[in-house]
């Protein structure tokens, strides 16, 4: 990483002449939130590299050097609107920096700009990684991982190596489920079976101890671990306090160090590698892609990859959802559940039948119950979850015509084109919107008899308000598009919300129900950084998405960041865009994109970590 001072050193300027430092003001100005690999600003000329801003690599694409004052303080049209106030003292220092900059007889684009290392990281096994693992190891059915704390969602993803440390509750959790393990195992007969020799024999107990080991840990036993095991065991043969102990290990709860196996099997099964895959030789590339080849063709890879699914799309917001009953007297269980099978049966089709992915967003089709047939005003499938085309003039299509993420992305009682516009945004195109500035009021005026306003009309006061209007703009557009579709999915010609009466001042602590009320739709919407990206329904939303660039990468973005557990750094970026060439000369087939990251050196040298 270069800093300022190194800057100043590659130039040889005086002290004299030394530079303002701009750094602070543009870290204060949220510039890199935009500007930056998956900002929404990431196709324009200046773009933040990851870590401490390094001027060399920041500057290198900037044509002229008064862009860099000229924009932030919207001399010039910027997206972001005036982060930087005109006339302020920053302004000035600003513009004092990019004076100097352009008087600079050496061009920005010849500074050296270095390279960063690959990062390492340690991973834990998941909740449903540790109740197959224990499934498959000691053939325990109780999934006790569904006891344990809740798991966070980090850069998408419940598998995140940041969010993956264990806390003194945890590490109790993990205790009590190996305790009952070991003693579910004894009694039921497992742990005997488990033994591969004569207890009486005095080389059984360390047979024992290295073939359950192996399996446990996914890799043979140091000697120092298997005499501490051995020992463990006593006199007495205590097999269920070896296989307690051996649950709780570092060597079992954590899998990164273990080699592409064990990596390979977890992404790919979500479990523990067979004799198969931990005996095979991973040494090269073509090795590695024979044997993802051979767990791709098992029925455990579909689980795998729908567990994928179900975290990218956030299935969790929608099962978790709630709604106004009086508005939507159908919402319940049998309705979330058809909602999730709709979108895991598009996604199964597509990759398992190797059908172009960018299907994904522009499918005129779908596989709907007679629950969700009903809710989409279609005639009923001949069979449960069969394929259906939408009609001709359907204004569905693909993911974003689906239940399930017009639920996840609306409130409980009406739509949110915010979370909409901004769910595209991050799921869809991996750009991260800048959170609202601190102290800034999120409240929308209420709905009232005599404020009877649209989602449109509310949030208007987001795009007229200075502090809110530059990442609303990026949001809100997006998200009215989708508002003929209401809060479960429904179609509507009209809003439909709750207005409440006028308050009687006379009347304290008196009930007001709200009375569902008709409001005009208006669907005019556009994702701003997109050229002709004007659109007014789902489907027409689904086709931009489907030819964008942004969006097609974000794919593979999405997957690396499920594979690797971490988000990707400015050294993964050459590695990423090979997946992507990979990806895209298949015709976007998933099964392609998955072969093309568990190949690829970050994946591959993570897998040797430790």
């Amino acid at each position: 990483m270069v800093c300022l001072r190194t800057l100043l050193f590659l130039l040889a300027v005086p002290a004299a002449a030394q530079p303002p430092d701009i750094a602070p003001i543009l870290e204060k100005a949220q510039c890199r939130d935009c500007h930056s690999e998956n900002g929404v600003a990431s196709t324009t000329r200046l773009q933040f590299p990851s870590g401490a801003v390094d001027l060399p690599r920041l500057l290198q694409p900037l044509a002229t050097a008064d862009l860099l004052w000229r924009k932030p303080t919207n001399r010039i049209p910027h997206g972001g609107g005036e982060r930087i106030k005109q006339g302020s003292p920053e302004d000035e220092t600003l513009r004092r920096f990019t004076a100097w900059l352009a008087a600079l007889p050496v061009p920005t684009a010849a500074l050296k700009v270095e390279s960063q290392p690959l990062p390492t990281v340690l991973r834990r096994l998941t909740h449903s990684q540790y109740n197959n693992t224990v499934a498959v190891l000691l053939r325990d059915s109780t999934r006790p991982a569904n006891a344990f704390p809740a798991e966070d969602f980090i850069n998408g993803y419940t598998n995140q190596a940041a969010g993956q440390s264990i806390s003194p509750l945890m590490a109790e959790d993990y205790a009590r489920a190996a305790a009952k393990l070991a003693r579910n195992a004894h009694r039921s007969g497992v742990l005997g079976k488990l033994i591969p020799c004569d207890r009486a024999h005095s080389s059984c107990p360390e047979q024992f101890v290295r073939a359950f080991g192996s399996k446990a840990f996914r890799r043979d036993l140091t000697p120092q671990e298997t005499a501490a095991y051995t020992k463990l065991l006593g006199p007495n043969f205590d097999a269920a306090l070896v296989v307690e102990a051996m649950l709780q290990s570092p060597g079992f709860l954590f899998h990164t160090s273990t080699g592409p196996a064990a990596r390979l099997s977890y992404l790919l099964w979500d479990t523990a590698p067979d004799d198969t895959l931990r005996h095979a030789k991973l040494k090269t590339q073509a090795e590695i892609e024979a044997q993802a080849r051979r767990l791709l063709a098992d029925p455990r890879a579909r689980l795998a990859l729908n567990q994928f699914l179900a975290e990218w799309l956030r299935f969790d917001r929608v099962k978790g959802a709630l709604r106004e009953r009086k508005l939507f007297p159908e919402f319940g269980p049998e309705l979330i559940q058809a909602m999730l099978a709709e979108t895991t049966r598009l996604f199964e089709d597509l990759v398992w039948n190797d059908n172009n992915f960018l299907d994904f967003f522009t499918a005129r089709y779908s596989f709907i119950n007679a629950t969700l047939a009903q809710l989409y005003e279609l005639p009923p499938p001949a069979a449960e979850f069969a394929p259906i085309p939408f009609p001709a003039n359907s204004k569905r299509a693909g993911i974003l015509g689906h239940a399930s993420f017009l639920t996840l992305t609306s409130k409980p009682a009406e739509t949110a084109p915010t979370d909409r516009g901004l769910f595209v945004r991050e799921h869809f195109l991996c750009q991260i919107v800048p959170p609202p500035p601190p102290g800034v009021s999120t409240t929308l005026p209420a709905l009232s008899e005599d404020k009877p306003l649209t989602n449109r009309e509310r949030l208007g006061i987001h795009l007229s308000n200075a502090s809110c209007a530059g990442c609303h703009r990026l949001v809100d557009p997006i998200g009215f598009g989708f508002e003929q579709f209401d809060a479960i999915g429904r179609y509507r010609e009209k809003q439909i919300a709750l207005i409440y009466p006028a308050v009687d001042k006379e009347k304290k602590n008196v009930r007001r129900d709200g009375v569902p009320t008709e409001l005009p739709v208006d669907t005019t919407a556009s994702i701003l950084g997109i050229a002709d990206s004007n659109f007014a329904s789902p489907a027409e939303a689904g086709a931009i998405l489907a030819r964008t660039p942004a969006c097609q990468r974000c794919i593979v973005k999405q997957f690396f960041r499920y594979a690797l557990g971490r988000p990707e750094t400015d050294a993964d970026l050459p590695h990423i865009e090979k997946a992507f060439e990979r990806f895209s000369r298949s015709g976007f087939r998933f099964r392609e994109l998955v072969l093309a990251i568990v190949t690829s050196q970050p994946f591959l040298e993570e897998s040797h970590a430790h």
